[in-house]
């Protein structure tokens, strides 16, 4: 491998390098810094996908096994967006048979096993400038999801939906609860000692309503 060093020219291709293990990482970035890319690195697939379309890089390395977007569908997004950007696959030989499917299906130039070596990436050169394949899984992007992601796809400026407007009246029992404070509602309710001095008062008219039809009567 030859000599590694920090490239900051502007004319120098962008390699954007994507793998939630930061070996892997750092052994590719050292591996590009030595063929003279400018290295941008990202750790989860959702995020790649945002930094894709504002890098535009020439090349993107991508791991499978990301959190949040797995590579296979974070390839198959970039692709979706447009360009003409070349992605390697980088994959463990236990996903062997995945990275296959996943290059086909996203149209990718190669896959590399790990762990990528100076040697793996030369003898893979020629298939990482060459042809840019199609990419069927588009087609099927939809599909791909997990029942349990939601795609949005808002467009900038669009308004948040609005919530229809209650028309039906609320029962009357919920009316204090919300219109009310509860300190209110305490003062408005008849106290104990009022209900108890309201009876004593009726039986005691009773009582002397009582008594003096009795006088009458004796008279």
């Amino acid at each position: 491998m030859g000599l590694v060093t920090d490239v900051n020219d502007d004319a120098a291709p962008t390699v954007l390098i994507v793998d939630n293990n930061p070996m892997a990482s750092m052994r590719l970035t050292n591996l590009f810094k030595a063929k003279n890319f400018n290295i941008e690195v990202c750790e989860d697939g959702d995020k790649a996908v945002d930094e894709y379309i504002r890098l535009d890089p020439e090349l993107v390395v991508l791991s499978l096994d990301l959190p949040s977007l797995d590579g296979h569908l974070a390839a198959l997004e970039m692709r979706e967006h447009g360009g003409e950007q070349r992605i390697v696959f980088v994959a463990p030989s236990r996903m062997a048979e995945l990275a296959r499917n996943a290059s086909f299906s996203a149209g990718a130039v190669t896959w590399l096993q790990k762990p990528i070596s100076s040697g793996t990436l030369e003898s893979s050169w020629s298939k990482i400038i060459g042809t840019i394949p199609e990419a069927p899984g588009l087609e099927d992007l939809d599909a791909l999801y997990p029942e349990d992601r939601v795609k949005v796809e808002a467009d900038e400026g669009a308004l948040m939906p609005v919530l229809p407007e209650l028309t039906l009246p609320l029962p009357e029992a919920v009316l204090p609860d919300l219109i009310l404070p509860e300190i209110l509602i305490a003062e408005s309710a008849p106290s104990k000692k009022k209900k108890s001095w309201l009876k004593r008062s009726v039986l005691i008219i009773i009582i002397l309503g009582i008594v003096g039809y009795a006088a009458m009567t004796l008279l």
